[in-house]
């Protein structure tokens, strides 16, 4: 298969060694599950149950609210012992809504979970609806709403389903363990997908550094002609949607536009597995496969976990730390988040938790830029890290956003290669974040201005209709009044 060449990358020592070769095992069930309804894009779920009440695997827990939403549900039997707020799974500190939930260890399925049948005997408005009711989440990190994506085909004139294999963040090996111990099923989730977004070819990318998983992909869809697999050459970040479509073909995504564009949907293998469970089994999404890894884990694993087990579980399951982390990370090392602690939860978007050593994280004193131009370089979105990171330290942000900004999709290249060690993401995040605070201010303030202008133009009008009536009644008055005086004077 012909791939297309995309400028810019890094190619960082990998490190999936620790445990590309450690099948997926079920971690045991946890003490308590901290369930949090805010696991996605969009907005958060609204709760149905309440203290005390008892449920069933699969039970829904919250429903969805909105457009742009995803419903959560109990990933094991149990009592729930309270909804409120617990520490996010994320380094700012803020509390999340949440409903614990305490096992009975029965782990019994609810038996209102939607019924099983041919997938392709269903209309593609009838799988989408039945992903949504599922919960399904983009489960590479993104976490927007799988069933939003399977109906831009009522937007769209889409022709190709791309399927994202790639996982090129150092150190996770999830979604390369699924492929190979479950390739049938996540081909058989991918034609569902397919099937319901009506596209007329499937393309899987799958980085080289994973010929186990091609080897076992190429397999599962060998009777499937519309199905290609390309071996994708082992590129940070190769796993970006923009870039990874551009690899397969040739086509470029617009600026601050969608895939869907130019007729493309991408979806992560992690999902289409998802999915096959919701539509071939009737259950929802509970749980998923997340790596534990990095040099201060005793015994690096890949597990399946439900979600909203604490961080903790995973890492004592895996024998603890072998030292005092440098850096505990949820998801990868180029992208993922700093955790506050190991008592938050894993959530669908978890793909991994990594415990760094000193050695394995960068320690070096920031110092001047000495434009070498080596962001320029690797970024692989064409832009000039260097000038947006002037502006953005000068408080310029629309000068940041003159350099292209909010194209930037925060891959790390550019903060990877700095001789000067500049943490250019942290300013490229924090510049993203204050312009975001400052339209919704400005819009905020468009909209009361709007909201006072329609109050006194209604006002005004009350006041109107308030002295034309006052007028017709002294108009009233003085014709009756002129009657009565005509009538005296006859």
């Amino acid at each position: 298969m012909k791939l297309f060449r995309i400028t810019g990358g890094v190619h960082p020592d990998d490190c999936k060694t620790l445990t590309a070769k450690h099948a997926i095992e079920t971690l045991p069930l946890p003490d308590l599950l901290h369930v949090p309804l805010q696991q996605h894009i969009g907005s958060p779920a609204a709760p149905v149950v309440r203290r005390g009440e008892q449920v069933l695997k699969g039970q829904l827990l919250a429903h969805s609210q909105g457009m742009i939403s995803a419903p959560v549900h109990a990933p094991t039997s149990g009592r729930v012992m309270g909804v409120g707020n617990y520490p996010a799974h994320h380094a700012s500190g803020l509390s999340v809504p949440t409903i614990t939930l305490q096992p009975d260890g029965e782990d019994r399925w609810a038996n209102n979970t939607a019924i099983p049948i041919d997938p392709f005997k269903l209309p593609s408005e009838e799988i989408a609806a039945r992903v949504s009711a599922a919960g399904i989440v983009g489960m590479g990190g993104a976490t927007f709403p799988a069933a939003v994506k399977l109906n831009l085909r009522t937007r769209y004139t889409l022709k190709t389903l791309v399927i994202n294999g790639a996982e090129c963040e150092p150190f996770l090996t999830c979604d390369d363990r699924l492929m190979q111990e479950q390739a049938a099923d996540v081909i058989d989730g991918i034609r569902i997908m397919a099937h319901a977004l009506g596209v007329e070819k499937v393309l899987i990318g799958i980085e080289n550094n994973k010929p186990d998983a091609q080897s076992a992909m190429d397999a599962a869809a060998a009777d499937y002609p519309d199905i290609s697999i390309a071996r994708l050459p082992t590129r940070y970040p190769m796993g970006s949607e923009k870039h990874l479509v551009q690899t397969l073909t040739g086509r470029e995504t617009p600026a601050r536009g969608l895939t869907a564009d130019i007729g493309v949907v991408v979806h992560n293998v992690a999902t289409a597995l998802a999915v096959h469970d919701a539509l071939r089994c009737g259950r929802p999404l509970v749980s998923r496969v997340v790596t534990v890894s990095g040099s201060a884990i005793r015994n690096p694993k890949n597990l399946r976990v439900l979600v909203g087990t604490p961080v903790d579980d995973l890492l004592n399951y895996c024998g603890g730390f072998t030292s005092t982390p440098a850096r505990l990370i949820s998801g990868g090392p180029m992208m993922g988040q700093r955790l506050p602690g190991t008592r938050v939860p894993i959530i669908k978007g978890s793909s991994g938790i990594l415990a760094l050593t000193h050695e394995e994280t960068v320690h070096d004193a920031v110092m001047p830029c000495i434009r070498c131009a080596s962001c320029v370089r690797v970024c692989p979105c064409g832009l000039v890290p260097l000038e947006m990171a002037n502006h953005a330290r000068a408080g310029d942000l629309e000068g940041a956003a003159g350099f292209g900004l909010m194209d930037c999709i925060a891959c790390g290249s550019c903060a990877y290669v700095c001789p000067s060690n500049i943490p250019l993401v942290q300013y490229f995040n924090y510049a993203k974040g204050e312009l975001t605070a400052r339209q919704r201010a400005e819009h905020k303030q468009a909209e009361t201005r709007r909201l006072t202008e329609l109050r006194s133009e209604r006002m005004e009008k009350q006041k109107q209709a308030k002295r034309e009536a006052l007028a017709k009644r002294r108009q009233a008055a003085k014709a009756q009044q002129q009657k009565k005086a005509a009538e005296a004077d006859a």
